[in-house]
């Protein structure tokens, strides 16, 4: 059958491999073991490894594979279960598509065209895998799946193959089990049984990989252990589907900033594999194109474009969503268009014999396709989508005034004035001509001509741009009723913007004065207002103040819309997770193009550091103004590849200088004075407001041109794919999010293990069981109230919380003394009791301090005595909600303070214990002794110690009834009396602090308590009992119990 190109990395990995037929640009090979020759050593052993991991499944015997003679670069294209199956397919090649290939020039071209054809054939062919599946098949698979892991029959598998798992150097044949929460792995063979279960929540690497024992693998890390699978028939189909479930856990479960309701995979009970694959198509159109997130790929088709700049057809495909005609080709050329459906003014079919049509534009533009297989249906979808894409007239009026320049300075009739004029007009008039915007698409299209023309056959490349003026246009008055809401209103987004407004280009003029001040404050807060949750984060303000020198208010409102919506995802929020994304992209970036740098700095975080202000703010804040406004263009023109290639070439061009540093203060130094060095001679700005740098007037520092600086990015690094840094995206954005986790867990756990006796390693598992409840919860709920218990933004301490309901769970998992009928209620006074501020949820540290602990057997005692007294008194605590108590910076810093400063429980502070309280604390103990080898004796014990409490109470009644006239004059004597003698009950003095009437404890009249020091003095007379508290607890029998059930109980 067919296969989707996929570049071969070893062609012939430990020659398992044999060549049937070739010619220039085919070979046909057969595995070994298969055919003539298997009766040869190699045959032998490559015939057994196969035979033994069941290897036909996954490796077809026969292949065909693509190649060009000038490259060394071999793609699979084919493979087949039988010669005649292979031989079909090698017929085909060597009528319609050898001859064919001697027309071209360039190897590239013959690459790109046999991958089109194939592609064609395939799509051609009819539906993919998941669709021929068997539903019977599938559904015995569910049974063993549900039969083999034991998880809940609400866990959805998604889809299964026949894979290697690899332990070392042995593989493991089995099937891999991929489900909507978890990635299992089962494998029994010769009495040895493999069985993996992880959950797409702990995966903090996923990647393809090869090396020279496996020829193409899947690496999946968690925990920080590899684990490698191998011998996939539909290796890349099963990469893709393993990536977006987890990519799916982490934006449900870490990111939920980025993750809504109607989000298309929202709920996890209805995720199949088509609809993974569609997900993934859409997201890879998104960002290909860098379109919003509404848009989803709806039809493509395969076809020529005809250039005229090169006088060429160049072979690509058109895509077509919702509301944009797009086009990429597949030559190599990356001709790239991106059409909004709103700008097309017909289209015509000129001839029916080429398959050709018309596609006409506003303002006497035409673009012309040719070969359309299926041109006419593509015809009608135009004009169909044509007339629901938006008002074409309303656009062309918003463009209308998106270009004129006759307007007021300021819009007059709303509730604030709106400045309806750029910045750069309003405080440099002189300077207007030079700011046209005509002018500056033309001076910005002749530079990128000069750099690469062919890729200046993009002319509607700058689509965000477009995309921001089609949303103003689809608004109309939106920006007005938004600063109308947010008037007067008071917010911490609000103070943060009002702390920036005077640092945002405090050199420019127009930032100096109320007009420029105001109209930022204007922008940020109007889309704090609008997109709650991202605010205003830091570096907003920077870009914001840059858009509004060129753009009118409104407008700058709308790129800003754009750029921290679609062209930075994730930028700005409270973690910065999107910055940190394109960070480790960067590094990766510098591995692989900077090899002499990487081996100078063996660590690289170090430009971690220094770039985070590159990327929050397109290198404003480093460059400047007058040439970091070139950057910005560029942005906008090639998104965030743009400013990794630029920042490729400023750490190139200062190699040397680099290689030369002994510690970071040198190179940061070094990099400080380069950009500096920066400068702009075709700057529009006038020179009142250029940047005079302290190396202005040092003639032995060489100045750089931002022009030349950006052309020798777009040279040496203009190689870099919108889809290669899409990838490296996905697969870096589950290592930044699994790494913040890391350091979160760290944090906490240094904090905890002050209190606590546990190991390093006890500490590690129990918090990872303990964040594990959390999402065992909602694993298998569309809008789970408990994943409002996760929150980065609070102290770390706070950041994972359980309810009472997850609390009782894992409590009862690690409780040794479970086993009693009582334990619910148990978990729920235990609950009660570690929630000391009374908002309903228990953190990790609460957790952690008072249950599982070898301590002392006072210490064990006096928590079930504790756990028996009435619930507190209700706390003045305001709740939201969600059931999470108001954060408060100041009360948590006080509290802080306060557990710093508290002193160690004593005993004689604890509360008496009354009759119900005192007969549960018996159940308990009862309870807690069921199952014991001393079970017998210690029953006689705990009875013996009720007997004995029980006959104390009745004489101290007595001997306080006998003398009732020595009562007032020793009252504080008799009161204290019960605190310090154990063995002598009294009854309750009404001025003990302890027996008030608004203490929960407060005894009645006639009744009879205990106080815990006479409670613990009886039970130190009986040994078994004594030992049994004494015993030390198997901690890490405990933890591996309740990591092998935690799932279960979840049923």
């Amino acid at each position: 059958m067919w296969l989707k190109p996929e570049e071969v990395l070893l062609k012939n990995a430990l020659k398992l491999w044999v060549t049937e037929k070739s010619n220039d640009y085919f070979v046909l090979q057969r595995r070994r073991g298969y055919g003539e020759d298997s009766g040869g050593l190699t045959g032998l052993l490559v015939g057994t490894l196969d035979t033994v991991l069941d290897s036909t499944a996954k490796v077809a015997p026969f292949r065909i594979i693509h190649q060009t003679p000038d490259s060394q670069v071999y793609w699979n294209i084919a493979c087949g279960a039988s010669l005649e199956e292979i031989s079909q397919h090698w017929d085909w090649l060597q009528q319609n598509i050898t001859r064919t290939l001697s027309v071209f020039d360039s190897g590239e071209d013959i690459t790109s065209f046999v991958q089109g054809k194939i592609r064609g054939l395939i799509a051609e062919e009819g539906t993919s895998a998941s669709d021929e599946e068997d539903p019977e098949r599938f559904r015995e698979a569910v049974l063993r799946f549900e039969r083999l892991f034991g998880l809940p029959q609400r866990e959805k598998l998604v889809t299964y193959f026949s894979c290697s798992y690899w332990r070392g150097r042995v593989p493991n044949q089995g099937w891999i089990y991929l489900s909507t929460n978890f990635l299992c792995f089962y494998s029994y063979m010769l009495g040895n049984e493999v069985k993996l279960v992880y959950p797409w929540d702990e995966v903090s690497r996923l990647e393809r990989t090869s090396s020279v024992l496996l020829a193409e693998s899947i690496r999946v890390c968690v925990r920080g252990e590899d684990h490698f699978f191998s011998m996939l028939l539909r290796l890349q189909q099963t990469y893709v589907i393993m990536q977006q479930l987890a990519d799916y856990a982490i934006v449900r479960f870490f990111d939920k900033e980025t993750f809504n309701a109607e989000h298309p995979l929202a709920n996890p009970l209805h995720i199949t594999q088509r609809a993974l694959e569609i997900h993934a198509r859409n997201q890879s159109f998104r960002a290909f194109f860098r379109l919003p997130q509404e848009e989803n790929l709806c039809e493509v088709y395969e076809s020529f474009l005809w250039v005229p700049l090169c006088h060429v057809n160049t072979l690509g495909k058109i895509c077509v969503s919702e509301n944009y005609l797009c086009f990429a080709s597949q030559d190599g050329s990356q001709c790239h268009l991106i059409i909004p459906l709103w700008e097309v003014f017909s289209v015509e079919l000129p001839d029916h014999n080429s398959r050709a049509l018309t596609v006409c534009l506003r303002g006497k533009r035409a673009l012309r396709f040719s070969e359309v297989r299926d041109f006419e249906r593509l015809a009608s979808t135009i004009r169909r989508k044509c007339g629901t894409a938006g008002s074409p007239q309303h656009f062309i009026n918003c463009m209308c005034v998106f270009l004129s320049e006759d307007e007021e300075g300021v819009m007059v009739g709303q509730s604030q004035a709106v400045s309806t004029e750029a910045l750069m007009n309003v405080f440099h008039p002189h300077d207007a001509e030079n700011l046209d915007p005509k002018m500056v698409q033309i001076t910005l299209l002749q530079y990128w001509y000069n750099v690469s023309i062919v890729k200046m056959i993009n002319v509607i490349k700058t689509n965000d741009i477009k995309c921001a003026v089609h949303d103003m246009a689809s608004h109309p008055g939106y920006y007005g009723r938004l600063l109308e809401e947010c008037m007067g209103s008071s917010s911490l987004a609000c103070d943060e913007i009002e702390r920036d407004l005077h640092r945002s280009l405090p050199e420019h003029p127009a930032f100096q004065s109320d007009t420029g001040i105001s109209a930022l404050r204007r922008v940020l807060t109007a889309y704090a207002h609008r997109n709650p949750k991202i605010g205003y984060c830091q570096a907003m303000n920077i870009l914001t103040s840059v858009l509004l020198l060129y753009a009118k208010e409104e407008e700058a409102f709308w790129l800003l819309v754009a750029v921290c919506e679609r062209m930075l995802p994730d930028y700005f929020n409270r973690r910065i997770i999107g910055a940190l994304v394109d960070q480790a992209v960067f590094e990766e970036l510098i591995r692989e193009h900077l090899t002499q740098l990487t081996e100078h700095m063996t660590d690289l975080s170090f430009f971690s550091s220094v770039s985070l202000s590159w990327f929050l703010t397109l290198f404003i804040s480093v460059l400047p103004i007058e040439s970091a406004v070139n950057v910005v263009d560029c942005f906008f023109y090639d998104g965030i590849k743009a400013i990794l290639q630029l920042g490729l070439a400023v750490l190139d061009y200062n190699m040397d200088n680099l290689l030369c540093c002994h510690d970071d203060a040198e190179a940061v130094t070094v990099l400080n004075r380069f950009f500096d060095s920066v400068t702009n001679k075709d700057s529009p700005l006038p020179v009142t407001v250029q940047h005079a740098s302290a190396t202005a007037n040092d003639k032995s520092i060489q100045k750089v041109d931002i022009g030349n600086l950006i052309k020798e990015a777009y040279e040496k690094y203009g190689d870099i794919r919108t889809e290669e840094v899409e990838n490296m995206r996905k697969r870096n954005k589950l290592y930044v999010i699994q790494t913040l986790e890391d350091t979160t867990k760290q944090n906490v756990l240094r904090v905890v293990a002050q209190d606590v006796k546990f190991n390093a390693a006890q500490l590690d598992e129990l918090y990872m069981l303990f964040k594990r409840q959390h999402f065992v919860s909602c694993y298998w709920s569309v809008c789970s109230p408990a994943l409002q218990n996760h929150d980065p933004s609070l102290p770390y301490l706070d950041q994972y919380q359980l309810d009472q309901s997850q609390f009782s769970s894992l409590f009862n998992l690690l409780q040794p003394w479970t086993t009693h009928t009582h334990a619910r209620s148990l978990a729920r006074s235990a609950f009660r009791l570690l929630d000391e501020n009374g908002d309903g949820l228990v953190n990790f540290k609460e957790f952690i301090c008072d249950i599982l602990n070898n301590r002392s057997f006072t210490e064990k005692l006096k928590f079930l005595f504790k756990l028996h007294l009435q619930p507190a008194i209700e706390k003045s605590v305001v709740f939201c909600p969600s059931g999470r108590a108001k954060v408060d910076l100041q009360e948590y810093l006080k509290q802080w303070q306060e557990d710093l400063q508290r002193r160690e429980e004593n005993i004689k502070d604890l509360p008496r214990i009354n009759q119900v309280q005192f007969i549960g604390l018996t159940k308990t103990l009862y309870g807690v002794f069921h199952g014991d080898e001393e079970e017998e004796s210690l029953y006689r014990a705990v009875a013996r110690v009720t007997s004995l409490l029980l006959r104390m109470e009745e004489v101290g009644r007595k001997l306080q009834e006998s003398s009732p006239q020595k009562m007032p004059q020793n009252t504080p004597t008799s009161t204290a009396q019960p605190e310090t003698s154990p063995t002598l009950p009294t009854s309750d003095q009404p001025d003990s602090p302890v027996n008030t009437p608004s203490s929960p404890s407060a005894v009645r009249d006639g009744d009879w308590s205990f106080s815990f020091e006479q409670i613990l003095a009886s039970l130190l007379n009986e040994p078994s009992v004594v030992r049994f508290f004494e015993r030390a607890i198997d901690t890490d029998s405990l933890i591996a119990h309740a990591r092998k059930n935690q799932l279960k109980v979840a049923h």
